[in-house]
């Protein structure tokens, strides 16, 4: 019955497609155990470092003794507490919008905003490197998907232009998750607010690390609000916050219409409430320790100028995720394994996740990082290079 499958399952592996799950025998940090050996990562979205900060596990625990470990309910049956409340609220004030909606995952997010507030009449307009979640949305809703070439903003006005839909919603991720790169977020609303269209922003990447204080991509200039009532912000809450979920903010409208009418809010028993009080103090952290930011942009720095002279071209990336572009996914797995076996984790990216010919392999970083951790990398990697 499962011949069909198996068979699927060889050819991934022979073409080197075939992933693994890891088994980390300790919290996530930038020095893992699995399999009983240590080793130096550079593979978690934890930018930074709060995955296992001491206040974090705190007031999980607090949050435990307040109010037990499970929701036991969805959100609109008995399950909302007092902590999903108290985060929505400082979500919504820390973003800038007027209201916040807690989400389990981006994923549920994503899926939940574009069925929601798009169906048929209606039309997506989807850059082509957008994450899974907003293209599995935007097929899932039911309007017409019409996707432009990644970062092609004339296209998009092109497109824009002469569509006759309903109600236009234009998605995009904020930050790349596999390319590092960072929207043109000033022209895209532009584009927007002239051809009356909504502007879903997935800052999944973002959240945290850009903007003052770690607000987010809305926040990266001080000299210009991007805080237009046709922008709907997502977030995710386990990279940059450390702990669990997303949260979709927006106008009252917007906020009101997902509450009522979003699937995978409404269907789902909601999350553990001692993770909302967790993020509370996360939210904190963000706000108050500028210097985590302040390490990742030398790390960052670090790392390209140690890179200069391989013949893999690193991305123009100025966010934790440094793409090295290695081409051919077998090439990619060779050299993360050679990696590995130094005790070095950095995962090779294949298709489909990145298109045809772009394998790479995707360093990610993190505040909790420290200058030798970049400097033993980027040492392994010149070795390896010259062995190419």
């Amino acid at each position: 019955m499962y011949s069909d499958l198996t068979e699927q399952l060889n050819v991934r592996e022979k073409d080197g497609l075939k992933r693994h799950r890891q088994i980390l025998q300790g919290p996530q940090a930038t020095h893992v155990t699995i399999a009983g050996r240590e080793y130096l990562a550079f593979c978690s979205n934890d930018y930074l470092g709060l995955a296992s900060h001491p206040q974090l596990i705190q007031s999980a625990c607090e949050g435990a003794q307040r109010y037990g470990v499970g929701a036991g309910a969805s959100h609109l049956i008995n399950g909302h507490s007092l902590a999903h409340h108290e985060l929505e609220e400082m979500l919504a004030g820390f973003t800038g919008f007027p209201k916040a909606l807690f989400f389990s995952t981006g994923y549920m997010a994503n899926m939940g905003v574009v069925t929601a507030l798009m169906g048929r009449g209606d039309a997506i307009f989807a850059d082509k490197l957008n994450h899974a979640s907003l293209n599995d949305a935007a097929l899932l809703s039911r309007a017409k998907l019409i996707r432009f070439p990644h970062l092609d903003l004339n296209v998009l006005e092109q497109r824009l232009t002469v569509s006759k839909a309903r109600r236009k919603l234009v998605i995009t991720d904020a930050v790349f998750s596999m390319d590092g790169d960072i929207a043109p977020i000033q022209q895209l609303l532009a584009l927007c607010e002239q051809h009356q269209a909504m502007l879903l922003l997935d800052d999944a990447h973002g959240f945290g690390v850009l903007g003052k204080q770690g607000r987010g991509c809305l926040s990266a200039s001080d000299d210009i609000d991007l805080h237009s009532p046709n922008i709907i912000y997502m977030a995710t809450l386990g990279k940059a916050a450390g702990v669990f979920g997303a949260f979709v903010a927006a106008q009252s409208e917007v906020i009101e219409t997902l509450i009522q009418t979003a699937r995978s809010y409404i269907y789902t028993t909601a999350t553990p409430p001692l993770l909302s009080h967790a993020l509370l103090t996360s939210l904190k952290l963000i706000a108050q320790d500028e210097w985590r930011r302040e390490k990742l942009v030398q790390h960052i720095a670090q790392l390209k100028q140690g890179l200069q002279s391989l013949p893999w071209e690193l991305s123009p990336s100025m966010t934790p995720i440094q793409p090295l572009l290695i081409g051919e996914s077998g090439a990619a797995v060779r050299i993360s394994h050679a990696l590995r076996e130094q005790g070095i984790l950095v995962p090779a990216i294949r298709p489909p996740t990145v298109p045809q010919g772009t394998a790479r392999l995707r360093i990610t970083l993190s505040a909790a990082h420290h200058q030798e951790d970049i400097e033993r990398l980027t040492t392994a990697l010149k070795k390896l290079a010259q062995s190419h």
